[in-house]
């Protein structure tokens, strides 16, 4: 009896997992597309392939994967609230109690499938989502108001930490074109003293060499006894050992990195000194973080959703929805807040569950003692 009554709760589960998911990805992808037309059309206006039917084939099915991985632990959360909900105004959960099973042997479905698609999820997220994301990403800056546009494709001024003792910074670079003016590469010695410096008026990367080309340069090496041996030319070619986009990441970099590549980053920026890495940081902890979710999720909508009360599904859904907006908005700001290095990543990305883990078991052995 018990493993008819586990297929039917998985079943019940799984098929309002699966219209919930199908309902959220179709209300949204037609309310974000029609809210993006304008700048679809400013981008097609530069660039006529770039019109409609090319971002519905090659930006939006990648969005969408990135919009569920962000609302899954989240959709999950409302789809056991409502199935649960209208099996207990249904006296279901009653009967399956009455007939002998506890409450923790009926909760076995629950577990079960809420840590099938932890696993999914945890795989998806450090795999499968990167991949999704560069897709995404490479249209996604076109999307944006022109503000948040010009920092992803924009000119602006930029600088790099290629080691302890080496930087490079540059005037005016533009993202898109990976090209510059203003060129300046220093470096020093262990006393923070100046001991090369080379200057270009203008730089850009060859990606067929993978160098930069740096045109009209100056050069100036100082020696131990403070003289100068200076040097120039109308062009050089430099190799610092990464592309543009690795020197210079934007916020986007580390999205599109699966987790071995990204622990390499963020490693290799540690290494160099580089101590601005909170954004990628989040993101890493928050490819684990999330799954776990589910499943605490799962028991909270469990405990809130299988006993019948005044109010029924509606009373339940409002309870909810109130709780999935309170625990995404803390994940959101807790990412501001980690940036701003007022918290670390690893906290900041794990505080929703770590609030939320008492109150679900305070819940849940509640409800199994009634």
């Amino acid at each position: 009896m018990f493993k008819i009554v586990d297929g039917y709760i998985i079943k019940k589960y799984l098929g309002t997992f699966g219209f919930m998911l199908i309902l959220l990805s179709t209300v949204v992808l037609v309310i974000d597309v029609q809210q993006k037309i304008p700048r679809i059309e400013n981008a097609t206006a530069l660039d006529p392939k770039l019109n409609l039917t090319y971002f519905l084939i090659h930006f939006y099915p990648f969005w969408i994967i990135n919009l569920v991985v962000t609302f899954l632990a989240i959709l999950v959360f409302i789809s056991v609230i409502y199935f649960t909900s209208r099996m207990a105004n249904n006296t279901e959960i009653v009967a399956i109690i009455s007939s002998g099973a506890s409450f923790h042997r009926f909760a076995k479905p629950y577990l079960l499938t809420s840590l099938f698609i932890a696993l999914i999820s945890l795989m998806v997220n450090h795999f499968v989502l990167p991949w999704a994301n560069i897709k995404k990403n490479a249209l996604e800056a076109y999307t944006y108001n022109q503000t948040n546009k010009d920092k992803i494709l924009g000119t602006a001024p930029v600088s790099a930490q290629l080691s302890k003792t080496e930087f490079i910074f540059i005037n005016s670079w533009n993202k898109k074109e990976y090209r510059g003016y203003g060129f300046v590469y220093q470096k020093f010695d262990k006393d923070r003293k100046l001991v090369y410096e080379l200057k270009a008026n203008d730089a850009y990367w060859d990606p067929a060499k993978k160098q930069f080309v740096l045109n009209s340069f100056l050069e100036k090496t100082i020696n131990k006894n403070d003289s100068e041996k200076l040097g120039n030319g109308f062009e050089l070619r430099k190799n610092y050992g990464q592309a543009p986009e690795e020197l210079f990441p934007n916020e986007l970099l580390g999205q599109n990195k699966t987790t071995p590549e990204l622990i390499k980053f963020i490693d290799r920026e540690k290494e160099k000194g580089n101590s601005n890495l909170n954004a990628h940081l989040n993101e890493f902890h928050q490819r684990t973080s999330m799954p776990v979710s589910i499943i605490l999720l799962t028991f909270l909508a469990l405990s809130l959703s299988s006993q019948k009360k005044r109010g029924g599904l509606g009373i339940n859904l409002a309870i909810g929805i109130s709780l999935a907006f309170v625990f995404v908005f803390s994940f959101e700001a807790l990412k501001v807040v980690s940036e701003n290095k007022i918290m670390s990543p690893a906290l900041a990305m794990w505080m929703p569950n770590i609030i939320f883990l008492p109150l679900t078991f305070i819940l849940y052995i509640r409800r199994a003692n009634q």
